[in-house]
């Protein structure tokens, strides 16, 4: 008759797969988010020190450059009043 439950497996369980050695966590083991504020968050603060000195001076260094630019821009894009002094 094909009944699951007459055959003795249960969805999940319907394959049987030789050599495969899988392990899992009861739910009584598991906890959901053990250690998030007395190890995540200092390991997080460790992880962001760590990389300010990689990432700061190049978005630094590229804002500077990009202000530079845009005020040289404006400059440029404007008359110098002082080669005109002659024709008033």
């Amino acid at each position: 008759r094909g009944d699951t439950a007459a055959m003795g497996k249960h969805f999940g369980n319907l394959a049987r797969v030789r050599h495969v050695i899988t392990y899992s966590l009861s739910p009584f083991e598991l906890r959901a988010l053990p250690h998030v504020l007395s190890h995540g968050v200092p390991n997080a603060g460790r992880r962001f020190a760590s990389q300010v000195l990689k990432v700061v001076p190049p978005l630094a260094i590229g804002y500077l450059i990009y202000s530079w630019g845009t005020q040289e821009f404006e400059r440029l894009k404007r008359k110098n009043p002082d080669e005109y002094q002659h024709e008033q």
